[in-house]
């Protein structure tokens, strides 16, 4: 299984186009076939003109191929689904390997060109594979369902609100990378409604989302110009505004939680929204993207077996598929630096059993918050990157048992948004 990073990203490369082609459906699993044989040449005569340059022969042999590699031969293909996306159709193949489920998404544009590739991984645990955690109290909270924005870009959510009598503090999780779900599921782990459920239990209300990278994917890989702004910040702002409008929420007390991705540009939205009570991150790299993920598939490569410079190729690929935008507009963030000049609180978290996000990382965030009196540091000796128990090394088969962010997490969260008045 690739890093979360690897496979929401791995690939995006769009381009424009004018002219009508018959059975978008037929012509995407021509290229997909010819993509997992590896007949590169072939499959570069569908491309368009602008595709065939950012994805060359080259890049598809030496660093593609690599990372479609590492999951094992593809085992089934099941039958599209097949959706319309102004001038592009946009065909979703779920594909099985030995080591992942992933959703491969070729994107037409109205000539039948292939105008963008798209992986990601496939939701695989089924709803009724997630049971409420012990700390989760279903009698003292209850949830309805809410919108997010009002424009194009407006998002489905769901707020669970402590029974009782209010006003009650609230939180808005942030999602990490990738086109995460409201629960930000991954396989059989839905981190975030374990977060909502045992907060709610605790008196503070709670709102996660879809992320607009779900909702609206293709029409973002279409998009220019995209940066984290479009991708994560903007939307995070936007909830936490919403919930300081509702009449059951002390619109003092409304913070935002940041996990991995979101944990990273938690600072950035909190500097957008000085009105927010106080900012959450769990496994918040501060770290350059490039850096991580180099690290990410080294290390995975390791657990495999496999060598440095087939990581390193993985890495590259995911680098090159990047709108450059995105990594541009990234090399100008520092993480630490605008955490410290922020004037609401901080609790930093982290798992240190992570792979994806290290201890490292977190030692990063409180050199660069050292001078700082109101930032509440802890680490949790046994926890991954998805804050749930393990032994020994962490890898990707973690998050296919079914498994609950851990108890201490939701105590020590609700310890500190309590103690914020």
């Amino acid at each position: 299984m690739l890093p979360r990073a690897v496979c929401a990203f791995l690939l995006t490369l769009l381009s424009l186009a004018a002219q009508q082609a018959p059975a978008p459906a037929a012509r995407a699993r021509e290229a997909l076939d010819l993509l997992l044989a590896e007949k590169y040449s072939s499959l570069a005569e569908l491309f368009t003109p602008d595709m065939k340059q950012k994805l060359t022969e080259e890049v598809l042999r030496t660093q593609v191929a690599p990372s479609i590699r590492q999951l094992g031969k593809v085992q089934t293909i099941d039958e599209p689904k097949v959706q319309k996306i102004g001038q592009y159709t946009a065909v979703l193949f779920p594909l099985q390997f030995p080591a992942a489920s992933i959703i491969a998404q070729l994107t037409l544009n109205e000539a039948g060109q292939v105008a963008g590739l798209f992986f990601r991984p496939a939701e695989t645990a089924p709803a009724a594979a997630w049971q409420r955690p012990a700390y989760s109290k279903p009698d003292s909270f209850r949830e309805r369902d809410v919108t997010i924005g009002d424009d194009r870009w407006k998002l489905p959510g769901t707020l669970a609100v402590p029974a009782g009598k209010g006003p009650f503090p609230a939180v808005a999780l942030v999602h990490g990378s990738g086109p995460n779900d409201r629960d930000e599921t991954v396989l059989a782990t839905k981190p975030f409604r374990d977060l909502a459920e045992g907060l709610a239990s605790r008196g503070i209300a709670v709102l996660r989302y879809e992320k607009r990278t779900k909702v609206y994917g293709a029409a973002l890989a279409s998009a220019k110009g995209l940066t984290v702004q479009e991708e994560t910040v903007e939307d995070a702002a936007r909830a936490a505004a919403l919930l300081r409008t509702l009449p059951e929420i002390d619109a003092r007390r409304v913070f935002v939680l940041g996990h991995s991705l979101g944990g990273y540009v938690a600072p950035r939205i909190a500097k957008q929204d000085a009105k927010l009570a106080g900012v959450i991150i769990l496994a918040g790299n501060t770290r350059p993207l490039e850096e991580l993920v180099a690290e990410q598939t080294e290390y995975l490569s390791s657990l495999g077996g496999g060598s440095s410079e087939t990581a390193k190729q993985q890495a590259e690929a995911l680098l090159q598929s990047l709108p450059a935008e995105y990594l541009r507009d990234l090399h100008s963030y520092d993480a630490p630096m605008t955490a410290r000049e922020l004037a609401a609180p901080l609790l930093i978290l982290q798992g240190e059993r992570d792979y994806q996000v290290t201890m490292q990382d977190f030692a990063g965030w409180k050199k660069g918050l050292e001078q700082r009196k109101d930032v509440t540091f802890r680490s949790y000796p046994a926890l991954n990157h998805l804050f749930v128990a393990g032994e020994g090394k962490s890898s990707p088969a973690e998050y296919q048992k079914p498994a609950h962010v851990s108890g201490d997490v939701i105590d020590d969260i609700a310890k500190w948004v309590a103690a914020r008045k």
